[in-house]
């Protein structure tokens, strides 16, 4: 299996905290963003390598991070991939960019895609493990209650199995309180889907558009995690992040 974080944004709704800084490497408490999911890839057991995926302008600041963490002693190695990209008016989108990694690397196994942004509460073994009993693409869910918030996320509605039965970015009247946050499992055979999918012209945006559309053509499960998983969108909202990051994200 391999691990690819999606790191290539811009994040224009921090600036200017992310001018020159990506929003992945700001710091959380005593770490930067990225290092909490890195330190949950770690635990899985048949990663063979993580991929970050990033744009021109911030390559060598990840190269940094990533040459750092492997002198620490990391088992997994970690590449940094540039798009090409340098702002919002080229940017690849990150459906686009997941093609970008997949034609370069050619890759035909297992495949574990999360935003570079998310931080999360749940544990990625728990889900993996699920993944690999259900041998199907996985999402994860979390249960949402403020509709507010859901109207900016992917709304999932799941069977007694948590089978999607339907699935939609970002809806105006959302059918659940499933939320689908931006973590996946693909199997090896779902990869050339995504060729498909952006070759009938579909956005190469948001990453949750593609399950939207993988769940009408094949079957997807969702994981339904306990915890929650905290986006960070604003600057204000980074600075109350900062302030509790130890309750957030249930740390002693």
């Amino acid at each position: 299996m391999i691990a690819l974080i999606l790191a290539a944004g811009y994040a224009t709704r921090l600036y200017p905290l992310t001018i020159n800084t990506p929003k992945p490497l700001l710091p959380v408490g005593p770490k930067p963003m990225i290092d909490y999911i890195t330190d949950e890839i770690d635990t899985l057991p048949d990663v063979s390598k993580i991929i970050v995926v990033t744009n021109h302008r911030f390559a060598s600041q990840f190269e940094e991070w990533a040459g750092k963490r492997m002198s620490e002693g990391r088992l997994i190695p970690i590449e940094i991939v540039d798009d090409g990209t340098t702002d919002d008016t080229n940017k690849l989108g990150a459906i686009g960019d997941i093609q970008f990694v997949i034609d370069k690397y050619a890759i035909d196994e297992d495949f574990m895609i999360i935003a570079g942004d998310n931080l999360f509460t749940y544990k990625l073994r728990d889900m993996y493990d699920f993944f690999m009993e259900k041998r199907r693409d996985t999402l994860v869910a979390i249960r949402v209650e403020d509709v507010e918030q859901l109207k900016k996320l992917a709304v999932a509605t799941l069977d007694e199995d948590n089978k999607v039965l339907h699935l939609a970015e970002k809806p105006a009247l959302p059918r659940s309180t499933v939320a689908i946050y931006a973590t996946y499992f693909y199997l090896r055979e779902t990869l050339p889907l995504f060729r498909q999918y952006l070759d009938e012209g579909n956005t190469p945006d948001a990453p949750g558009n593609f399950p939207s559309w993988l769940y009408t053509r094949k079957d997807v499960y969702a994981f339904r995690a306990p915890g929650t998983c905290v986006d960070i969108g604003t600057p204000e909202n980074y600075k109350e992040v900062c302030d509790n990051y130890k309750e957030i994200l249930g740390l002693k």
